[in-house]
């Protein structure tokens, strides 16, 4: 089957012509219907229970400054209670210094103000529209009120996900063939700046891994390596984004994952002369069509740097009611490998 670039008329889209999804009029699981309690079944079947098992977190982690698109940010302030917290400390909650009863209970805590839209998140179907058209025919003016969305939410995502994840290193197919990468600081390949991530060259780095084919309910991990740039070059981080486009995302579509995810900041490659002034279809064509939800700035660099590209994928969310996206990290689950497999020259 063929997969191009034809874009979506937003007129029909608003109209109806997505509506309702193949999971019915009432559905809010979209793809996450896929992992039945055999697909689990299956997934924790690929564990050697007789060798070495390890978990590897999908998470890259938070700080203030850390780059994220347009407003977002995130904020932290220590509170101390119960004990002095010296003259280096210079935020202002303190909760009185004596400590508390007998005991002299002292304790810290902290404030936090933020978006579950950064760092490693999952996007949830409330996140991306169509003209004020959500998935399943929802509308915006339905959805949005003060305190969050009224439908769709975080906490309707049925149980924790744990399927199948399948990681794609597409970074390392492109070091072998069209070059198109440089090294990150630990040596492994990264995608250039505007990269973009072709069906070939996915379904390439799928052979070169001899990873099985893409099932219905898997979790499909996209490498970049644009992650590490969040530390090594922030502002180069934002700039730009390598990824996929809308034939692309028609071709993992197909196969109906319980979600598709990049290690970049945003699901899609941001280049505006690929584009065309579509401005992240690939959310659109995903979370309002097909129902099925993306992760971004999802690392894969430890399990990458361990030679694990199959494993069991666990997330469980942050059930905030009224919440758009997910912040809280997904990891992996995989025998411990042997050995370190060998490091292919860039």
């Amino acid at each position: 089957m063929k997969f191009d670039d034809e874009k979506f008329d937003v007129a029909a889209v608003v109209a109806g012509a997505w509506a309702p999804s193949r999971y019915g009029p009432d559905d809010v699981l979209g793809t996450y219907n896929e992992v039945t309690d055999q697909k689990r079944a299956d997934a924790l079947a690929m564990l050697d229970l007789t060798r070495p098992i390890r978990t590897y977190s999908m998470g890259d982690g938070i700080w203030p400054g850390y780059p994220a698109f347009a407003d977002r940010q995130f904020s932290q302030t220590l509170v101390v209670a119960g004990y002095d917290p010296g003259e280096g400390f210079e935020g202002q909650i303190v909760s009185g210094t004596e400590g508390l009863g007998q005991s002299k209970l002292g304790y810290s805590e902290e404030r936090v103000s933020y978006t579950f839209n950064m760092s490693s998140k999952i996007n949830g179907f409330t996140h991306a529209a169509v003209d004020g058209t959500f998935y399943n025919g929802h509308q915006g003016a339905d959805l949005a009120r003060t305190e969050g969305v009224t439908a769709m939410d975080v906490p309707s995502w049925g149980p924790p996900l744990l399927t199948r994840g399948l990681m794609i290193d597409v970074a390392a197919y492109v070091a072998g063939t069209t070059g198109d990468v440089e090294a990150n600081q630990t040596g492994l390949p990264r995608l250039m700046d505007r990269h973009r991530i072709t069906v070939e060259q996915v379904e390439g780095a799928i052979e070169r891994q001899d990873l099985p084919s893409p099932e219905s309910g898997d979790a499909l991990c996209l490498r970049t390596g644009w992650i590490s740039l969040t530390r090594e070059d922030p502002e180069r981080y934002l700039a730009a984004s390598p990824g996929p486009w809308i034939a692309e995302n028609k071709w993992l579509a197909s196969h109906r994952p319980a979600l598709v995810s990049t290690d970049s900041w945003m699901w899609g490659v941001f280049d505006f002369k690929a584009t065309g002034g579509w401005v992240s279809a690939g959310h659109q064509i995903m979370l309002v069509k097909e129902g099925i939800r993306m992760a971004e700035s999802l690392s894969c660099e430890e399990i990458a740097a361990a030679g694990v590209d199959r494993f069991v994928f666990c997330h469980s969310p942050f059930r905030a009611v009224g919440s758009t996206s997910c912040s809280s990290p997904p990891m992996a689950i995989a025998n411990a490998p042997s050995a370190n497999p060998p490091e292919e020259p860039l």
